[in-house]
C-alpha cells in the first residue's frame, strides 16, 4: 500500500508569488446568470457565462497573453487550498517549486531588434493555492485515436502523479475512447495496477475513433462525480475535449477539461513536438536500414519504405535526416511529378547508374494528387474525420516497375511498410522523459482549477495552451525553411518542381526574400493571428523584406 503524502511540519515552505485567476485582466467582463445546482463535489451556488470568448491579456510593447480558461471565470467565490507539495518530502530541496505569478512563455523566441514581444502562453507547474482539496478529487483518464507510442506511459503518470504530488486516491480509466464514457465499463487506476504499464505499446485502457456524444458524455461525467477529465488524443480528440469543455461550462460545472495531445505524425501546431514523435523516428531507422541492406545487396535494388504522415512529413524528414542511407524523401508538403525531365523517373534512373542501388522514402500522404479518380477514396473519412488515403506507395511501386520494364531496365524493388509496427512499439527513453512532464504538468494545471487547455513544450517551456489554438491548423513541414534544405543536401534529391514552373518563375522578378527562422511551421504563421487583430501589422507594413511560406506571401 502506498504511504500518503506526509504533512510533517518540519518541512517549511518557501513563499513564492502564485498566480491568482481572480484577478487576471481579460478583454471581456464574464455575464453571470444563476443556475440549478448540479451534482457535483461543488456544493456552492453555480453561475454560467455565456461569453466563452477567449481570454486575451495585453500588456507593453506589443506584449499578448492568451490565456486559458479558470474556474473563476464561471463560478464565483470558490475556495481555494495550500499546495500539498509544499508538505512533499520529494519537492523539499526544490528552491522555487511554485510558478510565479507573471510567468508565461514567449511563443516566438528569434525576434527582430523592435520586434513586438508577440504572443504569449500561461506557463506550466504547480501554484501556490488549489482548487480543488486531495480527498475530493475523482479523476478519469480516456485515450482515443490510433495508437501512439507513449501511451501507456502518460496513463502511467497521470495515475502516479495524482497519488504521490496530490495524494488523490480515485482516479478511472474509460476503456475505449470517448464512447466509453457511455457504452463501456471503467477500471480503477492506482499505482500498482500502471506499475510496469509503460514497458508495453499500445493504451490499457483500449482506444477508438469517434464515439462523440457530448451530452451522453458530460451526463456521465456528472452521474460518476468525476471532477479532472484528462483526455489523451490527437488534433481530432482535442476538438472533441473542447467541445465537452463548453458544455461544462455551460452547466456550470467545477470540472477540469484536461488535453494531453497525442499524434505520431507530430502535427498538432503550437507545441514544440508531440510525445510518440522521437519514438517513431527511431524506429523508423529498422526499416530504412532493412531497405538499405536489400537495395545494396542486388543489381538495381530499389528499397522503398511507407511511413506514417497523413498530412505531414515529419517522421519521413527526420527518419531521412537520421539515417543518411535515404536517396529521396517524398512527403506531402513537396508536390512532385513522375514523368519528364527532372522527374521522379529521371532521377531514379540517374541514381542507380551511378551507384547501382537506392532508397526512397515516402510519407503515406504525398502524392495522393497523382492517383487517378478510379483509385482515390472519394473523400471518403473515417470514423475520427480523417480522409482516407489508398495506399499510394503500392501504387507508385508498380508505376515505377511499369516505367522501367518499357525501358527494358530490369530493376529489384523491395516495397516494406512498416507503419502499425512503428505506432505499436513502447515509447523510448526520451519519450518517456517527455511523457512525465506532460502528464505532471496537467496536473499542475487542473489542481490549480485551470480547465480547457492541452499542455505542450513551447520553445522548450511547458505552457497551457487554449483547445482553439491547437485545433484550428496543423503543423507541417515548411519546404521553404532551412531543416528541408538540410534534407535536399543530404539526399542530393531534386526539388521536383514541375520544369515548367521552373522555366516561368525564372521570367519572374525575384523580390528581396526574409528567410523564416526556426524549425517549426508555426514560426511562419504565428504572426497572422486568427482571432485579433495582429499588433505588430504596422510594423511588418514597415519591413521591406517578404516572408514567404510555401510559396505564399504572409
Amino acid at each position: 500500500m502506498d504511504a500518503p503524502i506526509s504533512s510533517s511540519s518540519s518541512l517549511s515552505a518557501p513563499r513564492f508569488r502564485c498566480f491568482d485567476p481572480t484577478n487576471s485582466y481579460t478583454t471581456t467582463t464574464p455575464n453571470h446568470t444563476p443556475i440549478p445546482r448540479h451534482r457535483n463535489n461543488y456544493k456552492g451556488t453555480l453561475a454560467i457565462s455565456v461569453n466563452s470568448d477567449p481570454k486575451i491579456v495585453y500588456g507593453e510593447a506589443g506584449y499578448v497573453l492568451e490565456d486559458v480558461p479558470h474556474f473563476t471565470d464561471y463560478i464565483p467565490d470558490l475556495p481555494t487550498y495550500p499546495n500539498p507539495l509544499q508538505d512533499n518530502p520529494a519537492y523539499s530541496v526544490v528552491k522555487q517549486y511554485f510558478v510565479n505569478v507573471d510567468d508565461t512563455v514567449a511563443q516566438r523566441i528569434v525576434v527582430a531588434k523592435d520586434s513586438p514581444r508577440g504572443t504569449h502562453f500561461r506557463r506550466a507547474g504547480p501554484r501556490q493555492k488549489v482548487y480543488f482539496e486531495s480527498e475530493d478529487v475523482h479523476a478519469c483518464i480516456v485515450t482515443c485515436g490510433g495508437l501512439c507510442p507513449g501511451l501507456n506511459t502518460v496513463i502511467r503518470e497521470i495515475v502516479c502523479g495524482l497519488y504521490h504530488m496530490y495524494g488523490v486516491h480515485k482516479v478511472l480509466g474509460i476503456e475505449g475512447g470517448y464512447r466509453g464514457f457511455y457504452a463501456r465499463n471503467t477500471i480503477p487506476l492506482t499505482p500498482k495496477v500502471v506499475n510496469d504499464i509503460h514497458k508495453r505499446g499500445g493504451t490499457i485502457l483500449g482506444s477508438s475513433r469517434g464515439g462523440h456524444d457530448t451530452s451522453k458524455i458530460v451526463d456521465s461525467i456528472q452521474d460518476r462525480g468525476i471532477n479532472q477529465v484528462y483526455i489523451i488524443g490527437g488534433d481530432g480528440t482535442q476538438k472533441g475535449a473542447s467541445v465537452i469543455f463548453e458544455e461544462i461550462r455551460r452547466r456550470g460545472l467545477k470540472v477540469v477539461v484536461a488535453g494531453i495531445p497525442k499524434t505520431i505524425d507530430n502535427d498538432i501546431p503550437v507545441i514544440d513536438k508531440s510525445f510518440g514523435f522521437d519514438t517513431a523516428v527511431e524506429e523508423a531507422q529498422r526499416a530504412i536500414n532493412a531497405a538499405h541492406v536489400e537495395s545494396e545487396s542486388i543489381e538495381n535494388g530499389i528499397g522503398f519504405v511507407k511511413l506514417m504522415g497523413r498530412y505531414s512529413g515529419f517522421i519521413a524528414m527526420y527518419a531521412t535526416l537520421a539515417s543518411r542511407d535515404v536517396d529521396c524523401c517524398l512527403i506531402p508538403e513537396s508536390p512532385f511529378y513522375l514523368e519528364g525531365p527532372g522527374g521522379l523517373f529521371e532521377f531514379i534512373e540517374k541514381r542507380l547508374k551511378e551507384h547501382g542501388h537506392m532508397v526512397i522514402v515516402m510519407a503515406e500522404g504525398a502524392g495522393q494528387e497523382l492517383l487517378s479518380e478510379c483509385i482515390r477514396a472519394n473523400d471518403q473519412q473515417d470514423a475520427s474525420g480523417n480522409k482516407l488515403l489508398k495506399d499510394v506507395g503500392l501504387w507508385i511501386s508498380q508505376r515505377i516497375k511499369d516505367h522501367f520494364k518499357k525501358r527494358k531496365m530490369a530493376i529489384n524493388l523491395k516495397y516494406i511498410d512498416p507503419t502499425y509496427m512503428i505506432r505499436a512499439v513502447p515509447s523510448n527513453a526520451s519519450d518517456n522523459v517527455y511523457c512525465t512532464l506532460l502528464a505532471h504538468s496537467a496536473i499542475h494545471g487542473a489542481m490549480a482549477g485551470y480547465t480547457g487547455f492541452t499542455v505542450g513544450p513551447v520553445n522548450g517551456r511547458h505552457a497551457y495552451i487554449p483547445f482553439r489554438r491547437v485545433i484550428e491548423t496543423q503543423n507541417k513541414v515548411v519546404i521553404t525553411d532551412r531543416m528541408w534544405a538540410r534534407l535536399l543536401c543530404s539526399t542530393n534529391q531534386p526539388s521536383f518542381l514541375d520544369h515548367k514552373d521552373v522555366i516561368g518563375d525564372k521570367n519572374e522578378e525575384v523580390p528581396q526574400i526574409q528567410s523564416i527562422n526556426g524549425e517549426n511551421h508555426l514560426e511562419a504563421t504565428a504572426t497572422k493571428h486568427r482571432d485579433l487583430k495582429d499588433v505588430s501589422e504596422d510594423t511588418r507594413e514597415e519591413e521591406p523584406p517578404i516572408l514567404l511560406v510555401n510559396g505564399n506571401s504572409i
